[in-house]
């Protein structure tokens, strides 16, 4: 894999992809081919700086755009500096600065972002082996989350604060639902909008991920998402569900067909059309459900839950015991920490864009990351023989990073083979601890410097500042001794 540092023209999406561990020699090779890539690259029509003056061309854009996002500094400051330095590149520095960066990162197609996203994890689902699923069935997470976003015009009037807050004091507020792959931990979905406002909670935002799910698939998700109708437009897809029950739906193990200590099939009938339904599609909806109810007392000290309630379309008792339904659904927690892995190691949780044509590129630049690391993952815990889910993200990344340039850079293909077949070694022994029963209080030991919060618009803030009068206790101009 030989990379010309004098001319980036020959920097090819085989380089971009190169720190992730692609080769035929290695493990799970089909996932993300050069083929897949190419193809969907000329598909989205993803061609700028093709004259031999241009430096940022597709392949070295997403290159450093992936970078940015895995890295720590995120500034498109040290994104640049970085493809400097890595290549080992003599331009004028007019070339190398971050407007032309930028530039080349809104030419990056959104589709083309989403499609190589979805692409890795649709790849590795196919490359799972039998040992990673769940009875043979495939177990898709479902949950949402919120980030912020820079307080400018543009986000404000496409993503608006909290009319809680006061103008000029709370920032755009973006709502976001995944949908991820219990096996592999890989990202097969997002759906965004505004944080509040008609059809922008997590239960609207999940419709429009009903086209990524498979006909086979089981979807595990809590009580929010336990409705009627959510269930019926699931199950119109051949998607079985588990879900917490929710709270407010009655139940009573005395009725129904028993199935076994606290486990009972029963009937929903259909409520009356909610206003988001559109009459036809209501119609469509039949008028009975049945829906297995399962009920197991949690005697785990420090958990909050004592009386665990599922709701599931797995109706067969034999094939699908109510023990083992009950465990899957204290798996749906690994959403939480997929999540908590979006948020705070890759840094989702305060996005950096200043439009939302740039926020929309930003999101699925690091879904593309995420599910990137995921299969690296995947390949170290099929080299030591354990699940993906074992292997520490965190530890996937930084290794990853240590090695991005050798990598990129190797001179040939059985120095990338040994450079990548290393780092897949290194990586097959951070595994996650195994601490079963933690409980931690939720609350953190250090103490940051106080400050207080901004109640009124930094340039009044400001102002007033300024108008204040000296101290006393020294003149203005009265100079230090």
């Amino acid at each position: 894999m030989p990379l010309c540092p004098t001319n980036v023209q020959d920097f090819q999406f085989s380089h971009t992809f190169a720190p992730f561990a692609q080769g035929d020699s290695l493990p799970l090779p089909d996932v993300l081919t050069a083929e897949h890539v190419e193809q969907i690259v000329a598909e989205e029509q993803a061609a700028f700086g093709t004259s031999a003056k241009a430096f940022w061309t597709p392949a070295l854009t997403l290159w450093a755009f992936l970078r940015q996002v895995l890295s720590a500094d995120k500034s498109c400051r040290q994104a640049v500096a970085q493809v400097v330095m890595a290549l080992a590149l003599t331009r004028e520095p007019a070339d190398l600065d971050t407007a032309g960066y930028c530039r080349a990162r809104a030419k990056l197609p959104v589709q083309l972002l989403q499609r190589l996203t979805l692409q890795v994890a649709g790849g590795l689902e196919a490359a799972a082996p039998e040992s990673w699923l769940w009875k043979g069935r495939r177990v898709r997470l479902v949950d949402g989350s919120s980030s912020r976003l820079p307080d400018t015009p543009d986000n404000q009037q496409a993503f608006p604060q909290p009319k809680t807050q006061k103008a000029g004091l709370g920032f755009p507020l973006i709502r976001w639902v995944v949908l991820l792959s219990l096996a592999t931990a890989a990202l097969h979905g997002l759906a965004y909008g505004p944080y509040q406002g008609k059809e922008t909670g997590e239960t609207a935002l999940f419709r429009e991920l009903l086209t990524h799910l498979q006909r086979g698939d089981v979807v595990v998700a809590d009580r929010y998402y336990c409705s009627y109708f959510l269930v019926a437009l699931l199950r119109a897809h051949g998607v079985d569900v588990v879900f917490r029950l929710h709270q407010r739906r009655k139940y009573d193990f005395r009725r129904g067909q028993r199935l076994g200590s606290g486990d009972h099939r029963v009937t929903w009938f259909k409520p009356a059309r909610p206003k988001w339904m559109a009459e036809a599609l209501y119609a469509e909806i039949p008028a009975t459900l049945t829906v297995r109810e399962i009920r197991r007392n949690v005697w785990a000290p420090g958990l909050r839950v004592d009386e665990l309630l599922v709701a599931t379309t797995l109706v067969d008792a034999e094939t699908y015991a109510a023990d083992d339904v009950a465990e899957l659904y204290q798996k749906r927690w690994q959403v939480e920490l997929d999540i908590r892995t979006l948020k705070v190691t890759l840094g989702m949780d305060q996005l950096r864009c200043l439009t939302p044509f740039m926020i929309a590129k930003e999101i699925w630049a690091h879904c593309l990351a995420y599910n990137l690391v995921r299969k690296v993952a995947a390949q170290a815990a099929s080299v030591v023989g354990v699940l993906p889910r074992s292997i520490s993200f965190k530890a996937a990344k930084q290794i990853l990073l240590s090695g991005w340039d050798q990598l990129t850079e190797s001179a040939d293909a059985e120095e990338y083979r040994s450079l990548a077949t290393s780092l897949l070694q290194a990586l097959g022994k951070e595994k996650v601890g195994n601490r079963p029963g933690r409980c931690e209080p939720r609350a953190i030991k250090g103490r940051p410097k106080p400050h207080k919060l901004l109640t009124e618009q930094r340039a009044a803030a400001k102002a007033r500042l300024l108008k204040q009068r000296p101290s006393k206790k020294r003149r203005p101009n009265q100079a230090r001794r």
